[in-house]
C-alpha cells in the first residue's frame, strides 16, 4: 500500500529513523522540523496521505499543529507520536480529530502498523470504484462485540466465529485482525492462582470461564497489542496472572450469567 507520508518532528534522528522505516516499506516521505513548518509543508494537504505528528515540540506544539492541519483538511489522516501518553492527551487528540497513537519509542512495525492502518481506512472511506481495494478489514458480521486499539488492531471472542476452535474452561480466544487485515487466533489463559486470589477477597466464586475473565483477558490482549504493535506468535499464548485491586469490588458484584 504505497502513500506519501509528512512526518513532522522536532528531533532529527528521530525523523530520519522513521523515513528509513517508512521508505524501507514503499511509502514516500516528507520532513518538516517544528510545527510551523510541518503546516506549511502540509499546505492544502493534496500531496499527502497521512501526516505522524510529534506531540511535544517547541513552539507551536503537536496539539495546536494537529488544530491547524485539521482546518485546512478536515479529512487528514494524522498519527500522534508521543512519548508522554495519557488518557487526557488521547481525549484532547481525539476531539481535534486524532486517528492514532503511536509511542516513542517505536518498533518499525509498530510504525508500519499504524501507518498501514491510516491509509487502509482511508481507502475504505473514499467512494466505491471499479475493482475492490487492494486489502480489506476482516469483518465477523455475527460476533456480539468487536474489541479496537488505538493502533489498528482488531479482535472478537473465538466463540463468536463460526468454525472457531473450542474453547477450555480457562481460556479465552480471540481472532485478531492485523491492521492490514489478516487474522490469527489468540488464547488467554486464566492462572489458576489469580482466580483463586479473586475468590479469597470476595469470598465468592468467581470461575475462569466466567465473563468477568473475559473482560479482563481483552485488556490483556489489548494492552498486549498496543505495546508490542503486533499479535503474540502463533505458538505462545498470554497468560492473566495479575489483576488491578480496583477490579475487585467489581468482580464482587458480577452476575455470573453475563
Amino acid at each position: 500500500m504505497a502513500g506519501r507520508i509528512l512526518i513532522i518532528d522536532d528531533e532529527e534522528n528521530i525523523r530520519r529513523v522513521m523515513r528509513l522505516t517508512l521508505e524501507a516499506a514503499g511509502y514516500e516521505v516528507g520532513e518538516a522540523g517544528d510545527g510551523e513548518r510541518g503546516v506549511e509543508a502540509f499546505g492544502d494537504g493534496e500531496s499527502w496521505d497521512a501526516v505522524l505528528l510529534d506531540q511535544r515540540m517547541p513552539g507551536m506544539d503537536g496539539l495546536e499543529t494537529l488544530h491547524q492541519i485539521k482546518q485546512r483538511q478536515p479529512e487528514a489522516r494524522i498519527i500522534m507520536a508521543t512519548a508522554y501518553a495519557s488518557i487526557e492527551l488521547a481525549v484532547d487528540a481525539m476531539k481535534l480529530g486524532a486517528l492514532d497513537f503511536v509511542r516513542k519509542p517505536m518498533t518499525p512495525e509498530i510504525l508500519r502498523n499504524a501507518v498501514d492502518a491510516a491509509l487502509l481506512k482511508r481507502l475504505l472511506a473514499e467512494p466505491a470504484r471499479s475493482g475492490p481495494p487492494d486489502e480489506k478489514p476482516v469483518e465477523h458480521p455475527h460476533a456480539l462485540i468487536q474489541y479496537v486499539t488505538m493502533n489498528g488492531f482488531s479482535f472478537v471472542l473465538a466463540s463468536d466465529v463460526e468454525g472457531a476452535s473450542p474453547t477450555e474452561a480457562d481460556e479465552h480466544r480471540f481472532i485478531v485482525a492485523s491492521p492490514k487485515g489478516l487474522e490469527q487466533e489468540v488464547t488467554v489463559e486464566i492462572d489458576p492462582e489469580t482466580v483463586a486470589y479473586v475468590e479469597r477477597m470476595t469470598r465468592r466464586e468467581l470461575p475462569a470461564a466466567s465473563s468477568f475473565w473475559t473482560i479482563q483477558a481483552s485488556r490483556l490482549l489489548s494492552a498486549f497489542l498496543w505495546n508490542e504493535g503486533h499479535a503474540p506468535a502463533r505458538s505462545k499464548r498470554l497468560v492473566l496472572k495479575d489483576i488491578d485491586r480496583d477490579e475487585l469490588p467489581i468482580a464482587e458484584r458480577w452476575k455470573l450469567r453475563q
